[in-house]
């Protein structure tokens, strides 16, 4: 009469009756206010009178223990209840949903008027993992459902192994779960929890991403090579999911199914470059391990490069070798591997180890690197020469003797001529000039008369106006 909405009343009646343990008159009141949810995926566990229902339920039904005097039980008693429990756990599960009219009421009132989710977790709290993930396949829910109501509850209850058998059981390749358990990985690296990823992606045999999952086990949060050489074991593993890989995929390219369709594709050329990077940071590894090892390591970067980042990391990766030996022919043969393999800007990294050589103040070491670069067998004809010229160009306080010697050992009288003009030694540039082809001679001469000139040195403007 009054217009007030009456599902409060029937869901107060229907408790009641619930409580009186008149099951089949509470269902009838309960349908007069309880109604289905719009959309059975959405992620949370229905409406609170539901909730309210199932919760009351629940508390009604006293625990099933396998044998009253278990308290009393031996040891090894104990042992063998645990291990036939959790053998016997889906049977237990069976029978108690099967022959307990409350629980049978539970699911009643999910199916009903429960989402997915709800009924996922109603599974998962009283130990029917099986039946949950059943639940899921069957209709079909998105991945957040599966993470929130199974997948999260395993791995805080610690049961993720018993998740696994059962994923295993229920299809044993896996291909059903497949984007379930993408969205896991996804899930886990979102989070930061990359041991329980690694984990995962074993179980999955996706050996790719394990493979990347290992390189940042390596690689995180180390500070020195010294770090790295005690992670060096990664390294192994890393290899060891790659060569798996390029097994299964030499063992299923005789097959004309396409199996793995979760799992990470890549071409055997690929992988194959993949592990040959792993030998090569090994090789780094151990080689810059011994320098800090042995004191003789003078470089303090950042971050730590290794041959796992971009092209500019491994550049200085390939710096880092050459410095931080006894001398730069101890790294330089590794280095020279990095800058190979990997196609990198040879000239670029020889200028940037000699400037820092510079910065050392180490000039014989530089004419070591020009020796090296020469010996390498694929310097182009100017390379040693462009490297001095680069120092030069930004240090102009190197000791005479020492630039002069530098200077002596480049190849091309041009660049060496551009050499002494750019350190104001106009003189050296002179005498150089006046050796060249006579027409070349005059141009040159000309171009160091006029510098002096503008710089004020009137020997030199003498004596090339002499000459000219």
């Amino acid at each position: 009469k009054s217009g007030l909405d009456p599902g409060g009343a029937w869901h107060a009646w229907g408790m009641a009756c619930l409580k009186a343990g008149n099951l089949s008159s509470a269902r009838e009141k309960f349908n007069r206010c309880l109604k289905p949810p719009m959309d059975l995926n959405q992620l949370n566990h229905g409406s609170r009178l539901v909730q309210d229902v199932i919760q009351y339920l629940e508390s009604t039904v006293k625990p099933i223990l396998i044998a009253d005097d278990d308290y009393f039980a031996t040891l090894k008693e104990l042992e063998a209840t645990l291990r036939t429990r959790s053998l016997s756990l889906e049977v237990m599960c069976e029978g108690k949903m099967q022959h307990n009219s409350y629980y049978q009421e539970c699911l009643f009132y999910l199916h009903s008027y429960g989402t997915n989710l709800a009924i996922i977790s109603f599974y998962m709290r009283h130990d029917c993992m099986r039946e949950a993930l059943l639940h899921l396949l069957n209709k079909e829910s998105p991945s957040e459902v599966f993470i929130e109501g199974i997948f999260i509850p395993s791995y805080e209850s610690g049961k993720l192994h018993m998740l696994e058998n059962l994923l295993e059981t229920i299809d044993p390749g896996l291909e059903s779960w497949g984007g379930y358990l993408i969205a896991a990985c996804k899930y886990l690296q979102r989070k930061n929890y990359y041991h329980i990823l690694y984990e995962l992606q074993q179980f999955m045999k996706d050996h790719v991403r394990a493979a990347m999952t290992c390189i940042r086990f390596f690689t995180h949060g180390a500070k020195s090579y010294t770090e790295l050489g005690g992670k060096q074991t990664w390294l192994l593993k890393i290899k060891d999911h790659l060569k798996v890989y390029l097994q299964e995929v030499s063992r299923s390219s005789g097959r004309k199914k396409a199996t793995f369709t979760f799992r990470k594709k890549m071409s055997a050329t690929d992988v194959s470059r993949h592990i040959s990077t792993v030998d090569l940071q090994m090789e780094v590894t151990k080689f810059l391990h011994r320098c800090e090892s042995s004191g003789t390591s003078q470089m303090t970067g950042s971050s730590l490069p290794t041959l796992f980042g971009n092209n500019n990391m491994k550049m200085d990766v390939a710096c880092k070798v050459m410095l931080e030996g006894k001398n730069i022919e101890e790294g330089f043969g590794i280095a020279f591997r990095v800058l190979q393999d990997f196609q990198l800007e040879a000239t670029e990294v020889y200028s940037k180890v000699a400037k820092q050589l510079v910065k050392q103040q180490q000039y014989s070491e530089i004419r070591q690197l020009l020796k090296c670069v020469n010996e390498s067998g694929v310097a182009a004809k100017n390379d040693g020469d462009n490297i001095i010229l680069n120092c030069l160009n930004e240090f102009k306080n190197i000791p005479a003797e020492d630039l002069d010697n530098l200077i002596q050992d480049m190849d091309s009288d041009e660049n060496k001529i551009q050499a002494y003009v750019m350190c104001n030694k106009l003189r050296s540039a002179y005498l150089v000039s006046v050796r060249q082809e006579k027409t070349r001679a005059v141009q040159l001469v000309q171009h160091v008369r006029q510098l002096a000139e503008t710089s004020g040195d009137d020997v030199v403007k003498a004596i090339c106006a002499q000459w000219l």
